[in-house]
């Protein structure tokens, strides 16, 4: 999928540009680390990977306000680190360790943070989309102008459960935005072969909800998408749904080898849309950052990745004890 980049002069600060850029490169090279210690063995289970998707979760958070709420599925470590929890603990967390987010008990599907508003990662597909909605109806209840941003992928548009949440959120009015990321393979299966609609985001419009498509592959995109959503649900008019078009250049999973598409179309992808590197070329073609700039970004991230790749191996396993504390039933 490659997406068109845009053509517009960007209508942000040459220092948000830099954020932007920051981010979406600190995500990128601690999930490159996080697969580095795959394969050494430091984490195990399952380990799904952001990168390529860089995009989505920085456009969003960059219309999130203090107090806003998010929830997500697996593919959670870039959803983590654009909210602001510490790279050390999560990396920490995929090895299992005692200063892990989640005290080594959650691993990479399974962390939170209730200071970041983060309320997972969750395993099973599709079943964070309820949840989401019932963030959301916390906060309308409560009056707090609070939204919930609820993600979920291609695949997990075809569950049952999202419909019936879709029905109640539209009922409800609830302040929620539904985030289809389209990555366009629900694990192996492209969506030309599992789903039935060229655009997903139309079938909110059985339930009256609105929704637009978004090139994810464009932070600046993103964030525009984001703040007509956000002010939509602040607003009191319901929920809404994004449709994020974007694409995961590694496999579903670790142990995924990718035989259901070619290694031309990725490198396309990367060539021709690579979202890290459309920021890039603003930054230098607006002469808002020198070539000297950004290889001192990209040194001070490395730095952090590393610290982080080093506090989780040196972190110690989590005691016995640990086992019989956060039980509540």
């Amino acid at each position: 999928m490659a997406a068109r980049k845009t053509t517009k002069k960007p209508n942000v600060s040459a220092e948000e540009l830099k954020t932007y850029y920051r981010e979406m490169l600190l995500i990128r090279r601690f999930e490159e680390k996080a697969g580095q210690l795959y394969g050494m063995g430091l984490i195990g289970g399952f380990c799904h990977l952001y990168i390529g998707q860089e995009a989505v979760v920085v456009g969003l958070e960059a219309a999130a306000e203090e107090g806003d709420k998010r929830i997500t599925s697996y593919r959670d470590h870039g959803h983590m680190l654009a909210c602001g929890m510490d790279p050390g603990g999560v990396m920490a967390e995929l090895t299992g360790r005692e200063g892990g987010l989640s005290k080594g008990k959650g691993g990479s599907m399974h962390m939170f943070s209730k200071e970041k508003h983060f309320y997972g990662g969750h395993g099973i597909v599709g079943a964070q989309v309820p949840l989401g909605a019932g963030l959301a109806f916390a906060d309308k209840y409560q009056e707090n102008g609070r939204v919930t941003f609820t993600y979920f992928g291609d695949g997990a548009a075809n569950q049952g459960q999202v419909y019936e949440t879709f029905n109640m959120a539209a009922i409800w009015e609830l302040p929620v935005i539904f985030v289809i990321e389209n990555n366009q393979y629900a694990m192996g299966t492209s969506q030309a072969r599992s789903t039935s609609t060229k655009d997903i985001y139309h079938r909110g419009e059985a339930f009256g909800i609105p929704g637009e498509i978004v090139n994810g592959m464009d932070v600046l995109a993103v964030k525009e998408a984001s703040e007509k959503a956000v002010a939509h649900c602040r607003a009191g008019k319901g929920p809404y749904i994004l449709e994020i078009k974007t694409y995961r250049y590694r496999g579903h999973s670790m142990s995924d080898p990718a035989k259901y598409r070619t290694r031309e179309e990725v490198q396309k992808v990367r060539e021709q849309s690579d979202p890290i590197e459309h920021v890039r070329e603003l930054l230098l073609s607006g002469k808002h950052a020198t070539e000297d700039d950004l290889k001192a970004i990209d040194k001070e991230i490395k730095e952090i990745v590393n610290q982080a790749a080093e506090f989780s191996k040196e972190s110690p396993e989590p005691s016995l004890d640990e086992l019989w504390t956060d039980i509540y039933a």
